[in-house]
C-alpha cells in the first residue's frame, strides 16, 4: 500500500483555505488503496499530523517520518497547499530533488503560472484574449493618471503572486488607486493592474490523467458582492451554476481554451483557469494549479457534475503522479 501524503498549511494568507482543503483531500483519498498522513507545512516547520496524538517531525533530507516506532517514506505528495511554497514552484522543486512524485504541475510550470503578469506574458502569442495589464513592483514610481490613461476605469488592483482574492481592489477612481496598491503590497511585492472586463465570470477544470484529457462541466459565477471576493468565494456570498447556463458552443470554446492553456503550459495533474466572457469570447483572467478542495470549491462540484467522485479522481492522480516518475 502506497504512503501518501496530503500536504497542507503554507506561508500566505491563504493557509486557511489550505486547511479546508486539506480535511476534504485526506477523508476522500481510497483507504483500500493507499494510506493517507496529513503533513503540515508553516515557515519551516513540518511535522504528521495525527489525530489526538503529538505531531510527528519530517524528516527533510528524505521526506520521511518515524511514526509509532517504525520510519515510513512517503511514496507521493498530495500537494494541497495554496499560494507559497506549494503553489510557486518552490515544493515541486524540494519534491524533484528527493525524488518524491507530486500531484501538481511542475516547478517551472508552477512558477510561470503563479505569476499572472509572466503567465500572460508566456500565452500572449496563442491568439487566447486577455484584459490589458501592468506590472508595478514595490518601490517603482506610480502615476495614477498614466496608469487610468492605460487602462481606463474601472480597473483591479491584485497581488501578482497570490490567490484566493486576498488583497483584490476594484478601483473606480484615480484617487483609489494609491490605497489599492497599498493593500496589494501587504500581499506581495508585485502587484497586477487589469483593465476591467464586463461580462459573466466562469471558470473550467482540466485534467489529463493517464494519457487520459478532460475538460470538467464550467461553472458560472454570480457575485453577491462588488467582484468574486474572499466573501463569495468561501462565505457563500455569491451563486455558483454547474453547468454554467451557458450554450453549447460557449461552453465547449471554454473547455477547448482550457485545453490550450493546459498544453501550452505544460500543466500536470488537475488545474483551473478562470475567464470573464464578454459577448461570445472568453478572456482568460489566471490559472490555479492548486485548485481549492473545500466545500465551497469549484473542482469537487465541477467533478460532481461530470458523474465522477472526488475519490475516483485523486486515485486518478495519485497514480498519474506515480507513473510520471517512472
Amino acid at each position: 500500500m502506497k504512503n501518501v501524503a496530503v500536504v497542507f498549511g503554507g506561508d500566505s494568507s491563504e493557509l486557511v483555505v489550505s486547511v479546508q482543503s486539506a480535511a476534504n483531500v485526506f477523508g476522500w483519498v481510497d483507504t483500500e488503496k493507499y494510506a493517507p498522513y496529513l503533513v503540515k507545512m508553516r515557515h519551516g516547520s513540518w511535522c504528521v499530523q495525527r489525530d489526538g496524538k503529538p505531531d510527528l517531525p519530517i524528516d527533510k533530507n528524505d521526506f520521511s517520518a518515524v511514526i509509532d516506532g517504525a520510519r515510513v517514506k512517503f511514496d507521493v505528495a498530495l500537494i494541497v497547499i495554496h499560494g507559497a511554497p506549494g503553489e510557486n514552484g518552490v515544493l515541486q522543486a524540494y519534491f524533484d530533488l528527493t525524488g518524491v512524485p507530486y500531484s501538481t504541475c511542475s516547478a517551472f510550470t508552477s512558477m510561470i503560472t503563479f505569476n499572472k503578469f509572466a503567465c500572460k506574458a508566456f500565452l500572449a502569442d496563442a491568439g487566447i484574449a486577455m484584459a490589458k495589464a501592468m506590472l508595478i513592483r514595490r518601490g517603482d514610481a506610480v502615476s495614477a493618471n498614466e496608469v487610468v490613461k492605460k487602462l481606463g476605469l474601472p480597473i483591479f488592483v491584485k497581488p501578482n503572486n497570490g490567490g484566493s482574492s486576498f488583497g483584490v481592489t476594484k478601483v473606480k477612481s484615480e484617487a483609489a488607486l494609491h490605497n489599492a496598491l497599498k493593500e496589494a503590497f501587504r500581499e506581495d511585492d508585485e502587484v497586477i493592474v487589469e483593465e476591467f472586463i464586463s461580462g459573466v465570470e466562469v471558470t473550467c477544470g482540466m485534467m489529463a490523467l493517464n494519457g487520459v484529457e478532460r475538460a470538467l462541466p464550467v461553472t458560472e459565477v454570480v457575485s453577491k458582492n462588488e467582484f468574486f471576493d474572499f466573501g463569495a468565494k468561501y462565505k457563500g456570498q455569491s451563486e455558483e451554476i454547474t453547468p454554467a447556463r451557458l450554450s453549447p458552443e460557449a461552453t465547449a470554446l471554454i473547455q477547448r481554451t482550457t485545453s490550450q492553456i493546459y498544453k501550452r503550459l505544460g500543466c500536470n495533474g488537475i488545474i483551473r483557469a478562470d475567464y470573464i466572457l464578454r459577448g461570445s469570447t472568453p478572456y482568460f483572467l489566471e490559472v490555479n494549479t492548486v485548485p481549492g478542495m473545500t466545500a465551497a470549491s469549484f473542482i469537487p462540484q465541477q467533478v460532481r457534475a461530470a458523474g465522477l467522485t472526488m475519490t475516483q479522481v485523486l486515485s486518478e492522480v495519485i497514480e498519474d503522479a506515480l507513473a510520471r516518475k517512472k
